[in-house]
């Protein structure tokens, strides 16, 4: 394997993972509040077309970007709706949010279909920095989208664990008539977790088609909101380990597509399956170890809350 073909493989493990882990960072923030959104997979989708359509129309990505947040929150507000005020069912609804999603996307978007997109997210350029042999090329030539991951990473991590308005959404997920007695709200924090999760999904679905595959397609997202909710457990609820293995599947997709390039001879079937083959793998691992050890997800985590029931 050559040095270019393993920087160019590196490189598009970190844009990959940057795309799963911001799928996943809203997950455990909507999870960390005590909800859990199944929906991922159609908030990307939406993301995706929304994103595009508006780079189509205004030849500007970053209000793409905007609008695709903008709609992945209100979009995860119907599962907070059924879920937070009406008390329903979190897995019922989650994924029939990912059906709806999907559909209508392809509704929306099925005139976009083949066309060339009207703007697109690119690279940041850092100057000299860019020049620097394998650091330059994996960190300093990706797409802002990449550095609005990490940060966000940071900041959900610090607000958490450091903020008042942290432990008050953690303890939503944890022990729900205790933050209500202390005098939260948590319909407004749950609400608030579940739209914040779902803005960082359009982010993600509008990443895809203003950068890494800048075109509409029915099925962009192609499983990939499945594979951050599964992060959310292999990072055991933590910014920091979702995003080691954001990196670690992100690579895994893009190994996908490269490997013939290496001169390993397989079918494309088998290729697409490996990063979902080892999603299911871990998870089985995970549920074993479990078995011994106390969890380590939210105790409240898929439990409605009725402040009357208190």
């Amino acid at each position: 394997m050559s040095e270019a073909s393993m920087i160019g493989l590196l490189t598009a493990a970190v844009s990959f993972g940057a795309l799963l882990y911001l799928a996943a960072l809203g997950e455990l923030i909507s999870e960390k509040a005590g909800i859990l959104n199944l929906g991922v997979e159609g908030m990307m989708a939406m993301g995706a077309v929304t994103g595009f359509m508006v780079a189509l129309e205004t030849e500007n990505a970053w209000l793409a970007l905007i609008v695709a947040m903008l709609v992945g929150a209100l979009f995860a507000l119907i599962h907070g709706l059924f879920t937070v005020v009406l008390g329903a069912e979190q897995v019922v609804s989650g994924l029939s949010l990912t059906i709806l999603g999907l559909g209508l996307a392809a509704f929306v978007g099925k005139n976009a279909v083949g066309r060339p997109p009207g703007a697109v997210l690119a690279p940041v350029d850092w100057g000299g920095l860019s020049d620097i042999p394998w650091v330059g090329p994996i960190l300093f030539s990706q797409s802002p989208i990449v550095y609005f991951a990490i940060f966000c990473g940071v900041v959900t991590s610090f607000v958490l664990t450091r903020t008042s308005t942290g432990l008050a959404l953690r303890g939503a997920g944890e022990s729900a008539s205790t933050v209500d007695a202390s005098g939260h709200s948590v319909v407004q924090l749950r609400l608030g977790a579940v739209a914040m999760g779902g803005a960082l999904a359009g982010a993600a679905g509008a990443y895809l088609t203003l950068c890494l595959t800048p075109q509409w397609t029915e099925g962009v997202t192609a499983g990939r909101g499945w594979i951050a909710v599964a992060l959310v457990i292999f990072g055991a609820w933590r910014p920091g380990r979702c995003a080691i293995g954001a990196l670690l599947f992100g690579g895994l997709l893009a190994l996908k597509t490269r490997l013939q390039t290496f001169g390993v001879d397989l079918s494309p079937i088998l290729l697409s399956m490996i990063p979902y083959v080892l999603t299911i793998g871990v998870l089985i691992v995970i549920s074993i170890r479990a078995r011994n050890r106390p969890s380590s997800s939210p105790a409240a985590l898929g439990q409605a809350y009725r402040r009357e029931e208190r």
